[in-house]
């Protein structure tokens, strides 16, 4: 796997990679790099003033490691009360318990770099959004 264009869901079979180096070449909003029966890792790249989406998923756990770039993270019990609030850049990880509602902004001047791994699956094995909107699209 050297290029993005290499980049495709190589789950569930056994698997090794260098995760900072694939997750900060990645350009897309979201990759999806390995999807196994219990659970998925997913690449995004979150563009200057963008964000991943206010979102809540009932019975996924959801861990995001930030590898370049800096943002704020927002949980909370609904999404009117999203009262957690932390800065975070290249040395956190965010855990997100099934059923928080949470928003990953970046507020840095070059694309947020994260990794995403979620339990179980949450995306179809496979799947690329180009961008945010692309992926709304997907979901309507």
């Amino acid at each position: 796997m050297n290029r993005m264009s290499d980049i495709t869901d190589c789950g569930p079979e056994p698997f090794v990679v260098n995760i900072d180096k694939v997750t900060k070449q990645n350009q897309n909003y979201r990759t999806t790099l390995w999807t196994g029966k219990h659970l998925q890792l997913t690449l995004m790249s979150i563009p200057s003033g963008g964000d991943i989406g206010l979102e809540m998923h009932p019975d996924v756990d959801q861990f995001i490691r930030v590898e370049d770039g800096v943002g704020i993270v927002q949980m909370g019990s609904s999404k009117d009360k999203l009262d957690y609030q932390r800065n975070v850049d290249s040395q956190y990880a965010i855990f997100v318990p099934a059923g928080t509602w949470h928003n990953v902004i970046n507020i840095g001047n070059r694309p947020l770099k994260v990794y995403t791994i979620y339990a179980p699956p949450h995306h179809p094995k496979g799947t690329v959004h180009a961008t945010k909107q692309a992926a709304q699209k997907s979901h309507d």
